[in-house]
């Protein structure tokens, strides 16, 4: 980019020449400050993912010094998948587990709020007033 910069400034006019470069300096040189911390994160990047494989115990493939990011991430992708199916079982079988819970607990109140009506007596009030009827 550079190098452009500069074979416009040799063809350019001096009117349209101070404005270009002023704008074109000020762009390269916040260019090469954006590079660098990205470099500088690029590498501390790097670290964290060379410390992420050594925490997980993942080795690299035969033949591969490293391990290359798409190596791990399959393999977490795996992990994730197989983690996502074993939590909604899990959630599954545990609502089962509720809903049986409160089954029983409607069933048991039902038991207990249920009155049984005993048969009328013929000397009772009930079958006395049936009998003025």
């Amino acid at each position: 980019c550079t190098s452009e910069v500069e074979k416009v400034c040799k063809v350019s006019d001096e009117d349209n020449l101070q404005p270009f470069k002023e704008k074109m300096e000020d762009f390269i040189t916040q260019a090469k400050t954006e590079l660098e911390t990205l470099d500088i994160e690029l590498g501390s990047t790097h670290k964290l993912f060379l410390e992420l494989t050594v925490f997980f115990s993942v080795k690299p493939k035969a033949g591969e010094r490293e391990i290359s990011p798409n190596t791990l991430f399959s393999i977490w992708h795996e992990f994730a998948s197989d983690f996502k199916e074993q939590w909604k079982k899990e959630n599954k079988a545990i609502l089962k587990e509720r809903l049986k819970a409160a089954e029983e607990c409607f069933r048991q109140a039902k038991e207990k709020a249920s009155y049984s009506v005993k048969p009328k007596h013929a000397s009772g009030i009930k079958a006395k007033l049936g009998m003025k009827i």
